[in-house]
């Protein structure tokens, strides 16, 4: 199975190359139609346990659309993120501790010294059906907003694998455990302000609706939605020794390629510990892994959009993070 899906990503990636080069420039099309052509193009049917890979592509593409203007905090675009994600919540009949599903905060912005009043996250819950125990499972849904124009003239930061992609799979993972209870209870954060400094992770552990200690995991997902080499990571196994072998069980076979690493103290910038929202429960003791891709050449550019992400990579890569979590799920309550 893993070499027949890898075969259908490379052909996609051909295929999303050959739009960029000769229709993009020429064609005032949709970016979200051009996507769903070519994912559209090979399909595939649905599992058991796999998400609905035709809403997650639906998710993306209007979080990484040019109407959310880059989803950066108290902005129109962050805003209308923040009600769709509300929305879909609803929709899947999930539950809250925070009316609305809203959890607010401010803090002052490092750069401008300014107050930001009008941040929040999005946070759900399910019960979970053996364990009080919690998997908190977060990805941010912020992004940078409107920057400095590029040699193209854009100059909206869409944030498409940053991290649109990790919203839509943690949306699309929310709906599945909706209809398939897990054994440990879970809370989907949806989180803001990641780049202004993880504030929203702070945030949500300050103001948790649970002890701490109930904490068993975090699941952090950000940057998931493209890799030219079919291979994205899961930091954090240098810490939770223990997480390892449940995780390589339950990528084995599959695409993309599960890679362990990026975790180790004193590496710098090779360590991605406090890199994303899953510092600060590294920093409250709480056991994280960090699941997304390196960096790439449209990392915090204009030009991490829509076509920049591949649909067969990203849909793989979300299956792929669901059956670990399943599977964390089921070994951590044998425990």
């Amino acid at each position: 199975m893993f070499h027949q899906e890898k075969k259908v990503f490379l052909i996609r990636r051909v295929i999303l190359q050959f739009i960029k080069r000769n229709i993009r420039p020429f064609m005032q099309v949709s970016s979200k139609v051009l996507l769903l052509i070519c994912f559209f193009s090979l399909g595939r049917g649905l599992s058991a346990q796999e998400i609905d890979s035709k809403k997650l592509i639906t998710h993306i593409s209007f979080l990484a659309s040019d109407e959310l203007m880059g989803r950066a905090p108290e902005t129109d675009g962050g805003l209308q993120a923040r009600k769709y994600i509300q929305e879909e919540f609803t929709s899947y009949g999930l539950k809250s501790q925070y009316l609305n599903f809203l959890q607010p905060f401010s803090f002052e912005n490092r750069r401008t010294k300014k107050r930001v009043e009008g941040a929040a996250n999005v946070v759900s819950f399910i019960a979970g059906s053996e364990s009080r125990k919690i998997i908190v499972v977060t990805a941010h849904y912020d992004h940078v907003g409107i920057g400095v124009p590029n040699a193209e003239g854009d100059s909206i930061y869409n944030g498409a694998d940053d991290n649109a992609s990790g919203t839509s799979a943690l949306l699309a993972i929310s709906e599945y455990f909706s209809k398939h209870r897990p054994k440990h209870s879970m809370i989907f954060a949806a989180l803001d302000a990641e780049e202004m400094g993880l504030q929203g992770a702070k945030a949500l552990l300050e103001d948790f609706p649970f002890p701490l200690e109930d904490i068993l995991l975090n699941i952090n997902m950000d940057m998931v939605g493209r890799n030219e080499d079919g291979e994205i990571y899961a930091s954090g196994t240098y810490q939770n020794p223990s997480l390892k072998p449940i995780l390589e069980s339950a990528a084995q076979g599959l695409f993309p390629k599960l890679l362990f690493g990026h975790d180790i103290p004193g590496t710098r910038s090779d360590d991605w510990t406090h890199s994303s929202d899953h510092g600060p429960f590294v920093d409250e003791g709480i056991p994280h892994i960090y699941f997304g891709v390196e960096d790439h050449k449209d990392y915090h550019q204009p030009s991490d959009d829509i076509l920049g992400i591949n649909p067969d990579f990203f849909s793989a890569s979300a299956n792929l993070i669901l059956k670990c979590i399943i599977t964390l799920d089921e070994e951590l309550a044998k425990e």
